[in-house]
């Protein structure tokens, strides 16, 4: 079961990529949300649940600059949105995990 974990982030990642690079289709959207929640059920947990949700909140702001990039902003800015949307779902989850852990203390 651990593994089905780890192939929804690589799936996850290549499907954003894909996506951002102009191959889309309008149901990447939803499949990455999708995996998105089972990487944050499966993959994220203890201690590194802080780690995951710093790296996102990074991931988020350095989202911000890569747009003004030449030649290649169009697509990176693509990329980086898909990289959210999955993350997005995860992101939710882990917090979600870390305060019902919090409140049992």
């Amino acid at each position: 079961m651990a593994q089905a974990g780890k192939w929804a982030f690589i799936v996850g990642l290549m499907i954003a990529v894909i996506g951002g690079a102009g191959f889309g289709q309008s149901w990447f959207g939803w499949v990455l949300v999708l995996l998105g929640l089972i990487v944050g059920f499966m993959n994220i947990a203890g201690k590194e649940s802080f780690r995951f949700l710093l790296a996102s909140i990074a991931l988020i702001v350095a989202a911000n600059a890569v747009g003004g990039l030449p030649y290649v902003g169009e697509y990176a800015t693509a990329i980086i949105a898909n990289l959210i949307a999955f993350m997005s779902a995860a992101v939710l989850v882990v917090a979600l995990k870390s305060l019902f852990e919090l409140a049992k203390d």
